[in-house]
């Protein structure tokens, strides 16, 4: 305790007040490995919270092509290299046809922002429809789209370029309050949205939409409704950008990408996260067109971005995913998951719902098996109780309600029963 009392106080000293820690007791963790971590006293933690480490934690491969390639070369983009065309072609292999250039960048929030910036300059405008709940990242321009940052403490508000349409949740959502039906009232909303941009005088830069809501609680967007958003945008001009930082690289198990559950074509994507197994890695990728609109003049340099460093860890972690079939472990030790926690729902009224594909899941707690009571306290508390069981896992959601379960790709049904084990002495624990 008192070395951890040391590294609070230094922590403290040298660090902002603003970075933030998990867990009512923070953790000291010294190494990982696969989808496991270990603190500093050697004790073992099952980790169901860090999708960033994709192919699992200093997974042998992506560390070697870390090491070969640094002390080979690394600099960046102004020179030839070979490592960047040969993952940018790779990369480009898993998306649709149109899809044909990449941008790399560090971070998910970088990816994003750069998107942002295209799309702007491609309609001349900065008229934007986000999903309520939405969180595309840290940078000034993307809280200003991030509905749970501006919307949230320190939050400064909406703009007037920024519209909000309410994110499909079939569990919670605002259809509840609706005459319409389910899928109705939100094209509805939408639709009513993009003609009041008409109706001013203005054009649609872009929609920006997640396929699996992230920190909007890891709510499923219908299928039905990404098909006629993509229509409705298309239709007014604007640009049908897909987030996939957080979901992206077959975690879903069903599809290697969030927007084929729906089979929409974007016009950009952006990854992040998981890209690079914790390595700072994230792209853009878009059609050639778009990325020739961009190309006015002003250069587009990253210092980082696209170095053959990163690049070699990229296609580790793409060789790793097919090597040993990290999408089809997601999809079943998913699948596997989802069903007990289903179970655990039937025998719990603090569960109010259960969602999500392959290894990506949110379990929605609720007071009282009343929907619209959301539990923030008791999600709190189930997350450090979790933690003393030394299963890691955290929340989110609007309501801060949503328990989290994202983990590293190796996750498996041993790992699942744990969690299940654990979560379910927890919550037999709260209910007494």
């Amino acid at each position: 305790m008192r070395k951890i009392s040391n590294i609070l106080k230094k922590r403290s000293k040298y660090l902002a007040p603003s970075f933030s820690l998990s867990y009512d007791e923070p953790l000291f963790i010294e190494r990982g490995e696969g989808q496991y971590l270990f603190d500093h006293e050697g004790n073992k933690y099952l980790d169901a919270i860090n999708n960033i480490s994709h192919v699992g934690h200093c997974h042998p491969k992506v560390v070697e092509a870390a090491y070969q390639q640094s002390k080979l070369l690394n600099t960046n983009t102004r020179y030839l290299h070979e490592s960047i065309l040969d993952y940018a072609s790779n990369l480009i292999d898993k998306l649709p046809d149109k899809l044909t250039t990449c941008f790399f960048t560090n971070s998910g929030s970088e990816s994003n922002d750069l998107a942002l910036r295209i799309a702007r300059l491609y309609n001349n405008s900065k008229e934007s429809i986000v999903m309520s709940g939405a969180y595309h990242g840290h940078t000034n321009s993307l809280i200003d789209i991030s509905p749970y940052k501006f919307f949230g403490s320190g939050g400064g508000g909406k703009k007037d370029f920024v519209h909000v349409v309410p994110m499909p949740d079939e569990f919670a959502g605002e259809h509840l309050d609706a005459e319409s039906n389910f899928g109705d009232y939100y094209i509805t909303v939408l639709k009513n949205k993009i003609d009041k941009i008409k109706k001013d005088g203005k054009k649609l830069a872009f929609f920006m939409i997640e396929p699996i809501m992230g920190c909007g609680g890891q709510v499923i967007i219908p299928s039905d409704f990404m098909k006629e958003a993509f229509v409705l945008v298309k239709e007014a001009g604007g640009l049908f950008i897909v987030d996939e930082v957080q979901i992206g690289f077959g975690r879903i198990g069903t599809h290697f990408w969030g927007f084929e559950m729906s089979s929409v074509q974007p016009d950009i994507v952006t990854l992040g996260k998981s890209i690079g197994n914790g390595h700072p890695l994230s792209a853009v990728i878009t059609t050639k067109h778009i990325a020739e609109t961009f190309n006015n003049g002003m250069e587009y340099f990253n210092s980082f971005g696209g170095n053959p460093v990163s690049c070699k860890i990229g296609q580790s972690v793409l060789d790793i995913i097919k090597e040993e079939g990290l999408q089809n472990n997601a999809q079943e030790s998913g699948k596997y998951l989802l069903n007990g926690l289903n179970l655990l729902q039937q025998k719990n009224s603090l569960i109010g719902d259960v969602r999500g594909r392959g290894l990506f899941i949110g379990v929605e707690i609720i007071k009282n098996n009343n929907k619209l009571s959301p539990d923030a306290i008791v999600t709190d508390k189930i997350v450090n109780a979790l933690r003393q069981k030394r299963v890691l896992i955290s929340s989110d959601g609007p309501n801060h309600n949503v328990l989290k379960i994202k983990p590293p790709m190796v996750f498996n049904i041993q790992d699942a029963d744990y969690l299940l084990e654990s979560l379910e002495a927890v919550l037999k624990k709260i209910m007494r």
